[in-house]
């Protein structure tokens, strides 16, 4: 599997809650000691599920992702307690696909 190096935020017009989850994935980067990982923000309508690059989504979006290689769901996107849990599993995961929820 190849190593993640590319994080994508994404919502329905990628302008709101991407750009938070964008800043906040950020911070929980910086937190765990990983600058060697970009992350930026894009609308449903941009992703694209034959990519290796990481999708972090919210509740709202996370059933249309259900093709996509790796999937992470925020339940809540002021938590950087949950920001970091779920990325640390998603950067440790060792598979081609996964979800984590």
């Amino acid at each position: 599997m190849r190593a993640i190096r590319s994080i994508v935020c994404c919502c329905s017009n990628g302008l709101g809650s991407s750009m938070i989850m964008e800043m906040n994935l950020k911070r929980a980067l910086a937190a765990i000691g990983r600058s060697d990982i970009t992350v930026r923000h894009i609308p449903l309508s941009e992703a694209n599920s034959f990519t290796d690059e990481l999708y972090v989504v919210g509740l709202d979006i996370a059933p249309q992702m259900k093709d996509f290689k790796r999937v992470v769901v925020i339940k809540d996107m002021i938590s950087t307690d949950e920001f970091k849990d779920k990325l640390n599993r998603a950067l440790a995961s060792t598979e081609n696909r996964f979800r984590i929820e």
